[in-house]
């Protein structure tokens, strides 16, 4: 099967991990995430760099990557998702990279934007 009669969605069972919108500040990122649970009930937990709703949202603690925020894609092979991305044009950001404690990636950035959002992939 050739990369173009892939389905990345089945192949890399990719879904989208969590939507991250950038703030201006600690402060307007703790006003964002309230309404989000306000409104969708998706309790709050804080780290240091963001604000989490459940794990669907992530508010950036001043700006994050992209110009609006981050799109976080969950696949189940990283590398062959990252060599599939490759064959159709995009390019990884290896300054981006993390690594899990056994030198798997566990998150990795593209160069590209999508209409302002930066998109990572993650294992799942």
């Amino acid at each position: 099967m050739t990369h173009d009669q892939i389905n990345p969605v089945e192949a890399f069972d990719m879904h989208i991990a969590h939507i991250g919108i950038n703030a201006a500040d600690a402060a307007e990122a703790e006003r964002t995430a309230a309404i989000i649970e306000a409104l969708f009930g998706l309790e709050r937990h804080e780290t240091p760099i963001s604000v989490f709703n459940d794990t669907l949202v992530e508010v950036m603690k001043g700006c994050g990557r992209g110009e609006k925020g981050h799109i976080g894609l969950a696949v189940n092979d990283v590398p062959a998702a990252e060599a599939y991305f490759r064959s159709r044009g995009l390019t990884i950001n290896e300054d981006s990279r993390a690594l899990n404690p056994d030198g798997s990636t566990k998150l990795v950035y593209f160069n590209e934007d999508i209409a302002g959002f930066a998109v990572h992939l993650s294992c799942s």
